[in-house]
């Protein structure tokens, strides 16, 4: 699997299989189909691509769609023929790939940040998070939502597991929702970092329900808190990553934010992507790193493992952190792809 490699530049240093005609602009969100080899990538240039992944590691470019504003996130439907889209011009579309065609499914008074298909035992239903302080719940039969909660703040980030869902809002806002029935807020948390939420990621305990989230925030930290732990001082925890080496006294460290966290399927642990353009893999439970990549030239705005989990995922382009006055419109946007079961096993404990 994985042959040909291409040889190593300064997008490219790890020489990891670059997926074809990624996007025009910055990668929003990547996700793979939930059981077949196919990658999904939206992005700032409006549009969200399809592409099939083949065991050599060789892309092809399937289909393509395309809003009337930014795309802010995306989701596969649960029987991994239709795609949710989120957008800036402040709609939802559902896209069915088989027949190409994309309906709007989903509206706000504000661009939508966040976009996850809920897969109960009872029902199934679109959840979206704007940034209209809203979090709406859409039945795909009727043009209203069947239900919507008013959120804090603006909704910077959301990770949907059934039978739970976590938001995070501007203003440090964090929820916990649980989806049973009725969708309702569980509870709200004191956010663990001192910074605003960049993204979030729910993770799952030994009999695979979710049991906790991972929360990065834009000051290089991430913070691993279980929803009910036995100990919460013991169990919850905080740990820096994403920053400048300090080789000598004296010098200055840089921070950059935490773009995005994922968790591999199989392992439990997870690899978090940042704008110093470096992705991570890390083991939670021995609280170890388990492996940093070399620095791309640009910062690393999305990643995302496949169904088996032998395959990483990530996106290279521009996140604004520094502002406008570092975009370069020269600096094309990759997407890689790295095999990735074997760099992300446990760390073994010693006897």
């Amino acid at each position: 699997m994985f042959s040909n490699f291409p040889s190593s530049q300064a997008h490219n240093p790890m020489k990891d299989f670059e997926v074809q005609g990624a996007p025009e602009d910055s990668v929003s969100k990547l996700c793979f189909n939930p059981s077949a080899s196919y990658l999904l990538g939206s992005s700032w240039d409006n549009s969200v691509r399809c592409w099939e992944v083949q065991d050599s590691g060789q892309t092809i470019l399937k289909a393509q769609q395309s809003h009337a504003g930014p795309v802010l996130d995306c989701c596969w439907h649960a029987d991994g023929t239709k795609v949710l889209t989120a957008s800036c011009d402040k709609t939802c579309k559902l896209w069915d790939l088989q027949s190409n065609q994309a309906v709007d499914v989903a509206q706000h008074d504000a661009p939508i940040k966040s976009v996850h298909w809920i897969q109960a035992p009872t029902y199934g239903c679109v959840v979206t998070g704007s940034w209209d302080k809203t979090l709406k719940f859409w039945d795909l039969r009727t043009a209203s939502p069947v239900h919507a909660l008013q959120l804090p703040e603006r909704c910077y980030c959301m990770d949907v597991m059934y039978p739970m869902a976590v938001v995070g809002t501007a203003s440090r806002g964090l929820i916990i929702y649980q989806l049973e029935g009725t969708p309702s807020e569980f509870k709200r948390i004191d956010s663990p970092l001192k910074y605003q939420h960049r993204c979030v990621t729910i993770f799952k305990d030994k009999s695979n329900q979710p049991t906790g989230f991972a929360l990065g925030s834009i000051e290089g930290r991430v913070a691993i808190h279980y929803i009910n732990p036995p100990n919460p001082a013991k169990d919850n925890f905080t740990f820096k990553c994403h920053r400048s080496t300090v080789t000598q006294a004296g010098q200055t460290q840089d921070i950059f934010p935490v773009n995005c966290i994922a968790f591999h399927p199989v392992h439990g642990t997870l690899a978090t992507v940042g704008a110093d353009g470096r992705f991570s893999f890390w083991d939670k439970d021995a609280r170890t790193k388990l492996k940093t990549s070399e620095q791309v030239d640009q910062p690393i705005t999305s990643c995302a493992f496949n169904c088996n989990g032998n395959i990483f995922a990530y996106a290279v382009g521009y996140d604004w952190s520094k502002g406008h006055e570092f975009y370069n419109p020269q600096k094309k946007n990759y997407i890689f792809l790295r095999q990735a079961n074997e760099e992300l096993k446990p760390r073994t404990k010693k006897k």
